[in-house]
């Protein structure tokens, strides 16, 4: 099974957006699922709003972190770098979803929808795939 098929499995099994990117990812950032799945439990929905960014792309996010950040908490050395990372995430699901935020992908205001869950969350893969090389 490949990450998105994956990804799409865990969502079908209840896990939010946010969930199922992160936790498809687990093995790769070495973070157990437990942990990854209530880290981004309130990720979901839009950040639980629907208003803020879709968790999907959150997840993603949440993968940097975990993949680039140096952990060192005394004298951190890659919030730079993470960012970068991070904007690069952000603009390359942007391009291919045709928004970040949860409300406007829904069409919820438009009656228009722009990328439905599941396309998210495989969008949100492959750009996982394609910045972190995971």
């Amino acid at each position: 099974m490949n990450k998105k098929e994956l990804a799409i499995a865990l969502h079908d099994r209840k896990f939010n957006c946010c969930q199922a990117v992160a936790c498809a990812f687990a093995q790769e950032v070495g973070v157990d699922v437990p942990t990854l799945f209530k880290a981004g439990e309130a990720f979901g929905a839009g950040m639980g709003c629907m208003n803020g960014t879709c968790g999907a792309l959150s997840g993603a996010l949440l993968l940097a972190g975990f993949k680039n950040s140096d952990g060192n908490i005394d004298a951190p050395a890659t919030k730079a770098d993470t960012y970068k990372l991070s904007r690069e995430i952000f603009a390359k699901f942007e391009e291919k979803c045709g928004s970040t935020i949860c409300r406007e992908l829904k069409g919820l205001d438009t009656g228009k929808m722009l990328c439905s869950c599941p396309d998210c969350i495989t969008n949100g893969v492959e750009v996982v795939e394609e910045v972190l090389k995971l």
